[in-house]
């Protein structure tokens, strides 16, 4: 999927400037890494509100325009208001094609419904995690990593290294680390133990 944002340079920091910004609608931020150097930015608030709802966004490559010269970034983080829907902040870091991105991708389930742990024994699906941290090159960063539970019983989970990532895809966590499990029936279990 393809993000286009724009952006201008900011002349003005600190405390008061961000503020009397983001009254007027605007979102102060950053443009950092790389071998050029850290750019402030702002931006249209309800521009980047929009793209930060979509999942998508936050694990794909960015094209960002400031001042008509055209980057390629990633969101690195971004701040929001407790309660308000606004965005206070924005953090970008550059891409470079040549140099591994280390990022964390949401993780899809699929199968959940079909698996014979939920459908035939009454199971529970434990998410443990939901994104995994991952490196690559920018060309084969995935928008999504697909976790396929068709096959798992009561009792059984999928680990790190049971999960099938993409051609130039590697986890940054060990590969003994639980992903997703079906837990059983706590209250036959209990008995049977009991007795």
């Amino acid at each position: 999927m393809q993000f286009d944002l724009n952006a201008q340079p900011r002349q003005v920091q600190g405390t008061s400037a961000s503020r009397r910004l983001r009254r007027s609608g605007k979102v102060p931020g950053i443009i950092y890494g790389g071998e050029a150097a850290p750019v402030m930015i702002e931006m249209d608030h309800n521009e980047i509100y929009l793209q930060l709802r979509k999942e998508a966004f936050h694990s794909a490559i960015i094209n960002i325009s400031v001042d008509g010269k055209k980057e390629q970034v990633v969101l690195r983080d971004y701040q929001a208001h407790a309660y308000k829907l606004r965005v206070h902040h924005v953090d970008f870091q550059r891409v470079d094609a040549t140099h591994e991105l280390h990022i964390k991708v949401p993780l899809h389930f699929v199968n959940e419904e079909t698996a014979p742990g939920v459908k035939l024994a009454g199971g529970l699906v434990n998410h443990v995690m939901t994104e995994l941290e991952i490196q690559c090159l920018a060309k084969d960063l995935p928008e999504f990593i697909e976790v396929d539970l068709g096959a798992l019983k009561a009792g059984e989970s999928i680990h790190v290294s049971q999960v099938k990532l993409p051609a130039g895809v590697k986890a940054l966590v060990s590969g003994d680390e639980v992903v997703v499990g079906i837990v059983g029936k706590g209250g036959a279990a209990e008995e049977a133990a009991a007795e």
